[in-house]
């Protein structure tokens, strides 16, 4: 279970103004929950996903994950936390064009003690569950923007993280492949996995396994 007490987020702009991210956010989302973020640009929903992913911490407030506050952790505590229990995938892809669709969903694993034979099984499941397993030798550099994303989506899941964070995932993809991508989605969903998605995509509004829409405006939900 994720439990977000009086979250607060303000960026220093200069020594004389600052802005004011997120305001005594409150929220729970339980373990399983498909739960979607839906505000404006620049209404917070990515600077939310950033905290609960530990890869940002707040000015103020606390984010309990199964019962242990991340906003406490060391920088390495937190890179533990990101590698074992957390998945991201964003709009921006963030991939090795010269590497294969293998390699770069292995790089998580690259901190970890598998042995070869279980990390291989580990990448083929993964490769497997987004549906890019027939391009797992190609270069990403030849791949489509559907494949790319396909491609991170298999990365996210290498090392079977509980929370899947998606940050406008569907941004830079058209109607098709934002339909393949869903179902991809959906498939996380039905192995229990926690999906937290931040967009302002309708198409996410209108499935049947979405158990809540959060809006955020302006630093605070609605």
């Amino acid at each position: 279970m994720i439990n977000i007490k009086n979250l607060n987020k303000k960026f220093q702009e200069n020594k004389n103004s600052s802005f004011t991210a997120l305001k005594d956010i409150n929220l729970t989302i339980k373990d399983g929950e498909f739960v979607i973020l839906k505000g404006v640009s620049g209404s917070g929903k990515s600077t939310l996903l950033s905290i609960i992913g530990a890869t940002m911490k707040p000015t103020s407030g606390e984010v309990e994950v199964d019962g242990e506050n991340i906003v406490s952790y060391s920088d390495f505590h937190a890179a533990n936390y990101r590698n074992k229990k957390v998945g991201f995938v964003t709009q921006f892809f963030y991939l090795f064009d010269e590497l294969s669709t293998k390699e770069n969903v292995s790089i998580p694993l690259i901190a970890t003690n598998f042995c070869n034979k279980k990390a291989q099984d580990t990448i083929d499941h993964a490769l497997q569950i987004a549906n890019i397993s027939h391009k797992a030798d190609q270069r990403v550099k030849t791949l489509s923007g559907g494949e790319k994303q396909r491609c991170v989506i298999a990365r996210a899941l290498v090392n079977s993280p509980k929370i899947i964070i998606c940050d406008e995932p569907t941004a830079n993809l058209d109607h098709t492949n934002s339909i393949k991508f869903i179902e991809i989605i959906m498939k996380l969903k039905e192995m229990k996995k926690t999906v937290i998605i931040a967009t302002h995509d309708p198409l996410f509004e209108e499935l049947k396994c979405v158990d809540r829409v959060v809006n955020i405006k302006e630093g605070s939900l609605e």
